[in-house]
């Protein structure tokens, strides 16, 4: 495949977006996509690599704002989410956290300029920027390297989740009493059961992406990159995901895409009420509110954790899991530059 070109760069470059013509990722044995068509993806990569894709209070706007766009452009099908640099993303950054405290208010906190977003209103930004949305269209989460904490979180949301062999699933915020914010608490056993999600969730132990794939929790799994030579274009799992959304892009929309609402209403809601947004919200763009008990139901979990995460910072073990984290990263940064010496 070709070099991908940059479509746009958000929160000064920790945000890049590309808007991928997926007809050469048709499959060349039984294309379904017909020549006269130009169906994009739109591929969206966290690139903060000094902090291993941990998202902060601009990466959540910059990534809200590119799902935001692309409910609502009907040349793009399909989006796809991914981490620059071999990881997909590390969580929160603990970092903008510690240096917030919560406000008065017991709805709110951590909405300073430099902290992250916290805020217990579902509509919104989430903490990691997409996950209150309720897309109108499939997003596949394509993983390497960590995806941890929120990170795992934001492959929850995803529809699909593609994984790199060598990648690791896990809630990790487990082992230093960070809460999970983001839904991970809702849609981890809905996607993989009550006793399996329980599992992860209450030990925060590590599984590999063959586990992953075992338990339901990873739909496809493809070698690493180094095992498949140097790349021009996107990644190896990247590129898988791209041909997996040319097969969706293929298939007629608007049966696709009834069916994909309804599964997520059972999934989610029962008969609690519509888990997906209405079509059209104000002035003609795409509804993405939560709502009905996928609504509630994080809502709750929010609650929960702002009483966990209050804990923490009283005790101020936030600033000091961050600062054992820098000190880690320093060290690594050092024997790296040692290495190439």
């Amino acid at each position: 495949m070709s070099t991908p070109t940059l479509t746009q760069t958000l929160a000064n470059g920790k945000v890049k977006v590309y808007h991928v013509d997926l007809k050469p990722y048709d499959d060349a044995l039984s294309p379904r996509l017909p020549s006269s068509t130009h169906q994009k993806a739109m591929v969206c990569v966290i690139d903060r690599p000094e902090v291993k894709n941990a998202v902060d209070r601009e990466t959540a706007s910059a990534l809200h704002s590119a799902f935001v766009s692309f409910a609502n452009d009907p040349a793009l099908r399909v989006a796809i989410l991914t981490g620059g640099s071999g990881t997909f993303c590390a969580g929160a950054d603990l970092k903008s956290i510690s240096q917030s405290s919560l406000l008065d208010s017991p709805n709110q906190a951590a909405k300073g300029t430099e902290s992250n977003l916290l805020d217990a209103d579902m509509d919104a930004v989430a903490p990691m920027g997409v996950t209150r949305l309720a897309m109108n269209k499939p997003v596949i989460a394509a993983v390497e390297g960590f995806a941890v904490a929120g990170g795992m979180e934001l492959t929850l949301w995803a529809d699909l989740r593609v994984a790199s062999s060598d990648a690791a699933f896990g809630i990790l915020c487990r082992l230093r009493g960070v809460p999970l914010i983001d839904g991970g608490t809702v849609r981890l056993p809905a996607l993989i059961g009550g006793s399996r999600a329980a599992d992860l969730a209450l030990t925060g132990r590590l599984v590999s992406a063959t586990e992953a794939h075992s338990i339901g929790l990873v739909n496809y799994v493809v070698p690493p990159s180094a095992e498949q030579g140097e790349q021009r274009g996107f990644s190896p799992v990247v590129e898988k995901s791209l041909r997996i959304a040319a097969g969706l892009a293929a298939n007629p929309q608007t049966c696709m895409l009834n069916d994909r609402s309804s599964m997520m209403n059972a999934m989610y809601t029962g008969a609690e009420g519509d888990g997906e947004g209405e079509e059209h919200g104000e002035e003609g763009k795409v509804d993405l509110r939560l709502k009905g008990g996928l609504r509630k139901a994080m809502e709750k979990e929010f609650e929960l954790g702002m009483q966990s995460l209050a804990k923490l910072l009283e005790e101020g073990q936030v600033g000091a899991f961050v600062n054992r984290s820098q000190q880690q990263r320093e060290a690594d940064r050092a024997k790296s530059r040692a290495s190439r010496l």
